[in-house]
């Protein structure tokens, strides 16, 4: 039998584990850091899909020579000081420790997509935890090829290198579930009651993606529609103020439509004076809602007329949502724990 071998090594197993992903994040804010992280990021076959040999042209020979000082730009701009980290690593690691506390008797840990800690170093931990049950939560309410579905890749791809693979479960787009409606609406009331004015217009801005990807299968578009759908229909007080549009357009393809910066240059000249800008497919703050939103389109928005602009907060690691991530979770691991 087993435990009659000598020296048998020693194993931990029995535990049931959560790994929450997020996008991901340089390491510093310098040029080689950028682009390092740049590399990994757009290096991914789910998030660019044209002729591998011209993209790499363009991203080696181009791309990754004069984009990450802009984007490095940007990131000094939200970076956060005392923990020498972005904001979206604090949020995510504060998620997975209040997670911690909230969820007995089961391991949970963080880790990116592009970036650290990578998936490997989230799977290697679980597994020296003894965890042989294992949930992975990608952060994103909507499902996306780029997104949801890379993260579900480099998973399994790191997977095929384990010789002893845990149970996998894997968290579903919540874009239409009730609680996460519910936690975005609550979480938009809280902020727009604290200021001293009320918005003309609540614009839900997307991150988006290249038109060719919904006309492929791609249900991105689809999902976002309805998160804003019923988020309006669940809040009556704003339901006639709230629009939707998509934002970080790169290259010159044509992406989903409206974009967020044309929109909020026509709201401008249209006379809106009071703008307040939620994202929606975030459920952390980071570089394209601090900088991209907060700093770029409100220069927008006030160069064109606008007077009064808020970003309301993505969920991060307030009590909305770590509520809804305790929600989701407790609800994909029945049966295990």
């Amino acid at each position: 039998m087993l435990e009659n071998i000598e020296n048998h090594p020693k194993v931990k197993f029995g535990k049931t584990g959560v790994l929450i992903i997020n996008l991901g994040t340089p390491d510093g804010t310098d040029f080689w850091s950028i682009r390092r992280y740049l590399k990994e990021f757009l290096s991914d076959r789910r998030v660019i899909d044209i002729n591998r040999f011209l993209w790499w042209l363009i991203l080696n020979l181009i791309i990754l020579t004069f984009r990450p000082k802009k984007t490095g730009k940007a990131y000094k701009e939200i970076w956060n000081y005392d923990k020498n980290e972005s904001p979206l690593k604090t949020y995510t690691r504060s998620q997975a420790q209040l997670l911690s506390e909230r969820l007995k008797n089961v391991e949970v840990d963080w880790c990116m997509r592009y970036g650290n800690p990578s998936i490997r170093d989230g799977l290697k931990s679980m597994r020296e935890k003894g965890v042989d049950r294992l949930l992975i939560c990608p952060l994103y309410p909507q499902y996306s090829a780029a997104t949801t579905a890379t993260v579900n890749d480099k998973v399994f791809a790191e997977l095929s290198h384990m010789r002893w693979q845990p149970a996998i479960r894997t968290l579903p787009p919540f874009y239409d579930n009730n609680e996460y409606i519910a936690k975005l609406n609550k979480s938009m009331n809280q902020h727009l009651e604290k200021l001293d004015w009320q918005p003309d217009i609540i614009l839900t801005s997307y991150h988006g993606l290249p038109r060719r990807y919904l006309d492929l299968g791609d249900p991105y578009h689809c999902h976002c529609h309805k998160t804003t759908r019923l988020l309006k229909e669940m809040n009556k007080k704003y339901s006639k103020k709230i629009i939707l549009s998509f934002q970080s357009r790169f290259g010159r393809e044509e992406w989903l439509k409206p974009y967020t910066e044309e929109t909020v240059i026509k709201l401008a000249n249209d006379g809106i004076k009071k703008l307040a800008v939620l994202s929606p497919a975030f459920f952390s703050d980071c570089v394209e809602t601090l900088e991209e939103l907060n700093i770029g389109i409100q220069e927008v928005f006030t160069e064109n007329g606008g007077e009064e602009f808020t970003l309301i907060p993505c969920l991060n690691d307030s009590q909305n949502g770590i509520d809804l991530l305790d929600y989701l979770i407790k609800n994909e691991l029945q049966g295990w724990v």
